[in-house]
């Protein structure tokens, strides 16, 4: 089998010892003689399962006290409308840093006022805004963390004056977390955590039941927190593969260890667009580049060998390197399980492209 370098922005690369045992378990699980897409989720073989998965959460983001790990359906999109619907009385603040950031804040102007803090759209969200203020009379603040269309990254976790709010879809257990700074994390797990299916949602308890408008159950967090994430079937599958990745990353040396081998990589490929004569970078301060997702382009000389140079990676064994449709380009998505290994085979691709066509 020809050996392919994932660069996909999600649905991406897994960790392979979690796809291996998602194979064993969708043949028998747990030696039930069922598979685990066939069991009961109310079987102690599967509760031991969500037991599990929410005590890695708890140990590797060394979750306080106070606060509840919860796996819903619906994706990180959903929750656009979750958290406004549970949390926001009469305003709420954004920092608009791209299309995902746009569109939760679309869905919380559906329940209140909506101030916006920041924005950087009008330079195509190159950029993190610097210098705003958190207004203190707003319910809660919200940010989007990792920005996968565009290529910048919040690193930091921001002290709040007011409930801090945090969609991580696409940097989730990338880095240590200082949890206590927030009210709310939520993200789909199709990134760094599991394949597309389920919504982690990290949620402090006592910031629920203070809105003036009735929740209808699905919607309401502590319906979940007291069903323990199976009020209704939860997505069994999803939840099992973040299990085993979950797993891995603690055997990786847990969240720092992940965050080292992280900036290495991409270290090692933004150093390569930075000195090779055909690419640039889109992200303007280098303080704001991704970890996860690399954006960059053909220098405005070489911009007819775009499709050329896509073409030649294919050849090379790279996949998933087109950019989103909204912005052209290049997008190399290098989320955890991406490994130095493959994104030293992309250098060496970009490195015998320009020695083919500079």
């Amino acid at each position: 089998m020809k050996k392919v370098h994932i660069f996909n922005a999600g649905p991406c690369k897994l960790p392979q010892p979690a796809i291996e045992a998602g194979i064993e378990a969708l043949k028998d699980f747990k030696g039930t003689g069922m598979s685990v897409i066939e069991i009961s989720h109310r079987t102690k073989e599967w509760e031991s399962i969500m037991d599990e998965t929410v005590a890695l959460w708890k140990e590797l983001y060394n979750i306080p006290e106070g606060y509840h790990v919860l796996f819903l359906g619906g994706g990180a999109s959903t929750q656009f409308c979750y958290v406004p619907f549970n949390l926001l009385n009469k305003k709420a603040a954004y920092l608009d840093t791209g299309v995902w950031a746009h569109k939760a804040m679309k869905e919380a102007k559906l329940f209140g006022e909506v101030e916006v803090v920041a924005s950087s759209e009008s330079t195509t969200y190159n950029h993190i805004p610097k210098g705003w203020t958190i207004p203190t009379d707003a319910d809660y603040f919200h940010i989007t963390t990792n920005n996968t269309i565009y290529g910048t990254e919040i690193k930091e976790d921001i002290d709040s004056p007011v409930t801090l709010v945090a969609d991580m879809s696409s940097d989730f257990m990338s880095r240590p977390v200082d949890v206590k700074k927030y009210g709310l994390i939520y993200g789909g797990a199709q990134k760094n955590v599991g394949p597309a299916g389920v919504t982690v949602v990290i949620v402090r308890e006592d910031i629920l039941g203070k809105v003036n408008r009735t929740l209808p159950t699905m919607i309401d967090y502590r319906t979940h927190i007291k069903g323990g994430s199976m009020f209704n079937t939860p997505p069994v599958f999803p939840i099992f593969i973040m299990h085993e990745t979950m797993k891995w990353i603690k055997a990786q040396g847990g969240l720092e260890a992940i965050q080292k081998m992280n900036i290495e990589k991409a270290n090692l490929l933004y150093n390569e667009i930075d000195n090779n004569p055909m690419f640039k970078g889109t992200v303007i301060d280098k303080a704001d580049r991704s970890l996860m997702n690399v954006c960059f382009v053909m220098e405005d000389k070489y911009k007819e060998k775009e499709a050329d140079f896509l073409a030649f990676s294919k050849e090379c064994g790279m996949a998933g390197l087109k950019g989103h449709r909204s912005v052209g380009g290049f997008r190399a998505s290098i989320y955890n399980a991406c490994t130095m290994e493959d994104v030293q085979a992309l250098v060496a691709c970009m490195q015998e492209f320009a020695k083919k066509n500079a």
